[in-house]
């Protein structure tokens, strides 16, 4: 009796201790992106915010009874579905992570979704990804985008160029997903209303020379050059290529045209063009921009409050829900990203997580102005933006 006494109470002590160690072992989420390929610049900004966001958890304590998040840096390449998908693979199998953020570009996002995040019942977020293919793509309820569809870009875009009275733009498009979803949906937006595209040509990424390119479209003529492209790859080539043979001096630049390295390359160069990015009023946008400061990233990239959203709905859905299991999780997302709820800005996090404890709903505004639509993506704000001397400026929001 005093051996099986002593025996129970040794497997009573295992069980607690188990269940001790589990509580205070990390949780880990991937953070999957593009910091190598055509739009690395804009990859740090994005993981900074993510990663304040998670630094934000972890200082308000953690969740589920105070465990720690540890994020795991991947890269995507951006545009090799291949090699972000072995990547993906490595964080769920090598790395054991519960969520992963990403990826940056859609045909890679896609391509993890599928490959990786469903089959093993992941719940994936990305702060950038604007397909419109992914609002269509099956995802067993796991996805959702911080980033709205390029079916809206498209329709934005052609409406400031008509508002700027052009009636004739020629087009080129980098030559996968994200390129020729936007291709397309501006086109027919912009026939719509009333304009003309003379020309529509797809670039490859990573060539050395786009005259060719650039050619063709001079030929075809137009008021200006669309560049649907990335700024670090093809898009900065075929611009190059334009203002070197003089056939455009004016250039419309979507989301994947604008950032710092436009204005590095070719400043006031190209004064004058104009596009826009996703992005909504925030009345809190100074504070993310103090935060991002002082967590040493440049808050004003592209998607990086995104980044910072993306983040932090993915650990409050954990939160939110008591577990890290995919289907948990996501079924809370939609919840609370949208009204009704005790609105939670940038910076709020702790004040969240105290309000979900409670049994409390939140409202997730955020860095971005969180306002989530079917299929779980972002309701398509947009600022247009001018090069005005040597610098992008904004000009307003739609």
């Amino acid at each position: 009796m005093k051996k099986f006494l002593m025996a129970t109470a040794l497997t009573g002590l295992a069980a607690v201790s188990a269940q001790a160690a589990s509580h205070s072992e990390a949780i880990k989420v991937g953070i999957i992106l593009g910091f190598t390929g055509p739009l690395e610049s804009l990859a740090g900004p994005i993981a900074g915010g993510a990663e304040m966001a998670l630094a934000e958890i972890n200082a308000a304590g953690g969740i589920l009874d105070g465990r720690m998040i540890e994020g795991v840096r991947a890269d995507s390449t951006c545009v090799d579905a291949a090699a972000g998908t072995a990547a993906a693979e490595r964080l769920v199998t090598s790395d054991g992570v519960a969520a992963i953020f990403g990826a940056m570009c859609s045909g890679t996002t896609g391509a993890i979704l599928t490959n990786v995040s469903m089959p093993n019942g992941i719940m994936q977020i990305s702060a950038s990804a604007t397909s419109p293919g992914l609002s269509t793509q099956e995802d067993n309820g796991l996805f959702f985008r911080m980033a709205p569809s390029d079916a809206r870009q498209g329709e934005v875009m052609a409406q400031i160029i008509r508002e700027r009275g052009m009636s004739e733009v020629a087009v080129t498009y980098t030559n996968n997903d994200y390129g020729s979803g936007l291709a397309d949906s501006f086109q027919a937006a912009f026939e719509k209303a009333g304009g003309t595209v003379t020309l529509s040509v797809a670039h490859e990424d990573g060539k050395a020379d786009y005259s060719a390119e650039v050619g063709s479209l001079a030929s075809a003529g137009g008021e200006a050059l669309v560049v649907i492209g990335y700024v670090d790859q093809g898009g900065s080539g075929v611009i190059q290529a334009a203002l070197d043979t003089g056939a455009f001096d004016t250039f419309v630049l979507p989301d994947g045209m604008i950032g710092t390295a436009l204005e590095e390359n070719f400043g006031a160069d190209i004064d004058g063009s104009f596009g826009q990015n996703p992005s909504v009023e925030n009345e809190r946008a100074a504070v993310f921009l103090e935060m991002a400061e002082k967590a040493g990233f440049d808050g004003t990239g592209v998607y990086s409050r995104e980044g910072y959203d993306s983040m932090a709905l993915i650990l409050l859905s954990m939160a939110a829900a008591g577990s890290t299991k995919g289907a948990d999780t996501a079924a809370k997302v939609m919840e609370l990203a949208n009204a009704p709820g005790e609105p939670i800005h940038v910076g709020e996090l702790g004040k969240a997580l105290e309000i979900i404890a409670a049994g409390g709903d939140i409202d997730y505004v955020g860095a971005s102005s969180v306002e989530l639509v079917e299929p779980g993506e972002a309701s398509g704000g947009y600022v247009e933006m001018e090069m005005k001397d040597g610098q992008l400026v904004e000009l307003g929001y739609r």
